[in-house]
């Protein structure tokens, strides 16, 4: 039987309750949150952006900096009529609620394994956009053969072994549209040359909402704990720290029942 990959949309919305902003990763779209929608969407009125210059996200406006990708997801936030909302962002997502915090626009933040914590000098984030340039251009070779490459259980292993830890549980359309969005993104190149000589700072002054940030020590392209280096030691010391043992990048599709409930905590609180 072939497999059937639901169609690309611009953002998710959904729910009822107070309102809620999930923010994805680099090459990613809304529907990494797909696993965890059920569980937040009981308690709040949940809007899943994708974000500009991504998969079926809007286009990016003028350079192709944080900034375009922030303004988008701000309008997003104006045309659901969100003034305010609890922020949860993982990877390039998590950066980018830190800095709509910064903007007044989060009530809390739940950032996991955020992007940009390295230590200043450190050039390592450097391999990690060569990595993902050459993601995006293997991924677009080998899109074409994806219900091939998922039909075995090694097939879905190889194709989350960067974000998870577990893949079992995860539905084999899901995994498909995740090679899409890494092979379609629009803005992937000039994204990631422009993050090649980003600033990748947060004023951690300006963001006075609460804060946690969740980090998986299995994490393979922002490993723990390096890669959080300035959070914990210059940004971000007294954020509520969540060390998740054996768990990927994206806690969100490796442990969505653990990720959702760090997220309600959080906006609970």
């Amino acid at each position: 039987m072939a497999m059937r990959v639901s169609p690309v949309t611009l953002a998710h919305r959904g729910g009822s309750g107070p309102p809620l902003v999930l923010l994805h990763g680099f090459l990613d779209t809304w529907r990494t949150w797909e696993l965890v929608l059920p569980a937040l969407e009981r308690r709040h009125e949940v809007l899943a952006p994708t974000l500009a210059g991504h998969l079926g996200g809007p286009p990016l406006e003028g350079a192709a900096g944080e900034d375009a990708v922030i303004g988008a997801a701000e309008r997003a936030m104006d045309d659901a009529g969100f003034v305010t909302a609890h922020v949860a962002g993982n990877s390039l997502g998590g950066y980018l609620a830190l800095r709509l915090a910064e903007r007044g626009r989060a009530e809390s933040v739940v950032a996991l394994a955020p992007a940009g914590g390295w230590t200043a000098g450190d050039e390592s984030y450097r391999e990690l956009l060569r990595l993902q340039a050459t993601m995006h251009e293997q991924v677009k070779a080998i899109a074409p053969r994806a219900q091939a490459l998922l039909r075995t259980p090694d097939g879905r292993r190889r194709a989350m072994r960067f974000v998870t830890e577990r893949f079992e549980h995860i539905p084999a359309d899901l995994i498909a549209h995740q090679i899409l969005a890494v092979a379609g993104a629009p803005g992937a190149l000039p994204l990631i040359e422009n993050a090649m000589s980003a600033e990748w700072t947060v004023d951690a002054e300006r963001i006075e909402c609460p804060v946690r940030i969740v980090w998986g020590t299995e994490d393979r392209l922002l490993p723990w704990p390096s890669a959080a280096s300035r959070y914990r030691e210059d940004w971000l010391p007294n954020a509520d720290w969540v060390e998740l043992d054996g768990v990927g990048h994206c806690p969100q599709l490796d442990v969505p029942e653990v990720t959702a409930a760090l997220i309600l905590e959080r906006t609970a609180a």
